[in-house]
C-alpha cells in the first residue's frame, strides 16, 4: 500500500511540472499496462481536485474520456455539432484514456459531448459543469477568461416576481397560444404604477433554458433593469409561425392582437418605446420581421443568433435595403455559428444607414449559454434601471452610502490589478468588508474594526482572484449592503 501511495505522488508531480503532451509520451514510456493505468489514475485524480476536466493549458483545451468503447469523438459548437474523423480523440495504446487537443480564445465558452463508437452521444463523465440545450443539457467549456452569468443564478433573498399561466385566441392564425406572463415583485393591480413590456418569441424556453425569471429578478434587484411585465409567448408550430407559411399572420395576430390584450389586462405602458420584442434563432427571424412591419407598436427590438435565411433571406433583405426604419436593435452572436458572417453584414449594413444598434459577437455556438448570458443586458439598454444593491434588504435607516467599486471590471487582462471600495459613513460604527464569490463563499476579509463618521476607502487586489464574479459586502453596526464587482485576468 505504502508503494502504491509514492507512486501517485511521484507521477503528479512528473505532471505538474510538463505539459499534456510530455504527460502521454511519459506513460507510453511505461512498461506495462498496470503502470499506464496507475499514471492516468493520478492524471484524473489530480485534474479533479486541479482546474477540473476538460484540461486547459493556455489558449488550449484538452478533452478527456476515460471510459468503455473502441472510439470516442468530440462534437460541439467548433463543430458543427458534427462528429467526424477530424475530431477522433486519439487513444493512448491498451488503455481506456482518449483525448482531443484543440485551441480557443481566451474567453471562449462552448457546447459539447463526447460520442463513443460513433452513436452513442454522451456528456462529459469528468465535467459537473453543464448548460441547457434544445436537445437536453450539454457538457460546457468555459475558457479561462470566459465570466460566468451571475444573473442567472439563485440568490436567497432576492425578491421574486411572480410566473402566470394565460392564453389567447387568434383570429389571424386561427389558433390559440400558451402565455407565460411574468410580474416583477411588488405588482399590484390595484396600483397606478405600469410597467414596460418585454415580450419573448420561444417562451417557455426562455423560461426554462434562459432561466429568465432568474435573469429578470436579479437584475431588478441589482438595479441593471427597470421593473418590466415579461410576456413569452409559446409557439404552436414554430418553423410556420417564424419562418414559414404563417409568418405574416403570426406578425399581425402579435401587433394587432396580443399587444391590446396585454395592454388590457396587465398594467403595461401602451407606448410603442416601452415595448421590447427579442428572440433567438428563428425568433429573431420573426422578431424582426414584427419590428419592420410594426415599428409603432415595436420599436425595439432584440436578437439572439437570429436565423435570417428562411425565403431567400426575406426579413435580412427588407431590413438592409429598404429606407431606414424608426427601429433600435440589440444583437448578439456567435463567431462559432455559420450565421456569423450574415450578422456582420447585417451589423454594418445597420450602422450605414445610421440605425440605433449595439451588437456583440463572442466566441461561443448558436446555444442557450450564448443566449441566456445576453437577456439582461440586452433589456438595459432599452430599460435601464437604478444601480443599487443586489442584497440590500435594509434599505431604511441606512447609516452608510457604499459605492461601486472603481474600476469595474479590474484585473491584469484590464491594465488594472487593484479596485477601490469607497464608503460613506453617517456615524462611528464597527465596520465588516468582505468579498464572496458568486456561490456566496467568503474570499476575503479585507477589513474588521472600528471606523469614525466620514469618508473611507479600502483597495481590493486581483492577485489571488481569478476571472469571474465576486460581491462585496459592508456591515456597518447592524445594517448591511453588497455590490457586484467583475474580474478579469
Amino acid at each position: 500500500m505504502k508503494k502504491l501511495i509514492l507512486i501517485v505522488l511521484i507521477s503528479v508531480s512528473v505532471y505538474a511540472q510538463s505539459n499534456f503532451m510530455s504527460f502521454v509520451n511519459y506513460v507510453n514510456q511505461q512498461p506495462d499496462l498496470t503502470s499506464k493505468q496507475q499514471k492516468l489514475d493520478s492524471f484524473m485524480v489530480y485534474h479533479t481536485n486541479n482546474g477540473g476536466f476538460p484540461v486547459i493549458e493556455g489558449n488550449a483545451a484538452i478533452f478527456i474520456y476515460r471510459g468503455a468503447g473502441n472510439s470516442s469523438t468530440v462534437a460541439g459548437d467548433f463543430t458543427g455539432w458534427s462528429a467526424t474523423q477530424s475530431t477522433a480523440m486519439t487513444r493512448i495504446q491498451t488503455t481506456d484514456f482518449f483525448y482531443y487537443f484543440r485551441t480557443f480564445e481566451m474567453n471562449a465558452r462552448q457546447d459539447y459531448k463526447f460520442v463513443i463508437n460513433g452513436s452513442n452521444w454522451i456528456l462529459d463523465p469528468h465535467n459537473p459543469n453543464r448548460v441547457p440545450g434544445g436537445f437536453g443539457p450539454n457538457s460546457e467549456l468555459a475558457m479561462p477568461d470566459y465570466i460566468q452569468p451571475w444573473e442567472v443564478k439563485y440568490y436567497p433573498g432576492v425578491p421574486q416576481g411572480t410566473l402566470l399561466f394565460d392564453n389567447i385566441t387568434s383570429v389571424n392564425t386561427s389558433s390559440s397560444f400558451q402565455l407565460i406572463i411574468f410580474l416583477p415583485p411588488g405588482y399590484d393591480q390595484q396600483s397606478s404604477e405600469r410597467y414596460p413590456a418585454v415580450y419573448f418569441q420561444d417562451g417557455s424556453d426562455y423560461v426554462n433554458f434562459a432561466q429568465s425569471k432568474l435573469v429578470l429578478e436579479n437584475g431588478l434587484d441589482s438595479g441593471k433593469i427597470a421593473k418590466v411585465i415579461g410576456v413569452f409567448v409559446v409557439p404552436n408550430n414554430r418553423n410556420d409561425e417564424y419562418a414559414g407559411g404563417k409568418r405574416n399572420q403570426y406578425s399581425k395576430f402579435f401587433a394587432e392582437e396580443l399587444v391590446p390584450f396585454i395592454d388590457n389586462k396587465y398594467k403595461t405602458i401602451s407606448e410603442g418605446s416601452k415595448r421590447l420584442v427579442l428572440g433567438d434563432s428563428f425568433g429573431g427571424n420573426i422578431s424582426a420581421l414584427i419590428s419592420w412591419q410594426y415599428p409603432e407598436i415595436f420599436p425595439n427590438c432584440g436578437l439572439h443568433s437570429s436565423a435570417f435565411w428562411p425565403n431567400n433571406y426575406e426579413v435580412f433583405n427588407l431590413i438592409v435595403n429598404a429606407p431606414k426604419k424608426n427601429i433600435k436593435f440589440f444583437a448578439v452572436w456567435g463567431t462559432y455559428e455559420s450565421l456569423f458572417t450574415n450578422m456582420r453584414t447585417f451589423r454594418d449594413s445597420l450602422l450605414t444607414k445610421g440605425y440605433e444598434l449595439y451588437w456583440r459577437e463572442l466566441p461561443e455556438g448558436h446555444s442557450w449559454g450564448l443566449w441566456r448570458a445576453n437577456i439582461m443586458n440586452m433589456i438595459s439598454f432599452y430599460f435601464p434601471g437604478e444601480p443599487q444593491s443586489i442584497y440590500d434588504h435594509t434599505k431604511e435607516e441606512i447609516n452608510f452610502v457604499l459605492n461601486q467599486n472603481y474600476p469595474n471590471p479590474f484585473g491584469m487582462g484590464v491594465n488594472s490589478a487593484n479596485s477601490t471600495i469607497s464608503l460613506s459613513l453617517m456615524s462611528y460604527e464597527n465596520v465588516k468588508v468582505q468579498v464572496f464569490d458568486i456561490n456566496g463563499r467568503l474570499v476575503n476579509t479585507v477589513f474588521n474594526g472600528n471606523l469614525s463618521a466620514g469618508e473611507h476607502s479600502f483597495q481590493i487586489s486581483s492577485e489571488n482572484l481569478s476571472s469571474g464574479i465576486y460581491f462585496y459586502r459592508i456591515i456597518a453596526g447592524n445594517k448591511s449592503d453588497v455590490k457586484r464587482m467583475v474580474v478579469v485576468r
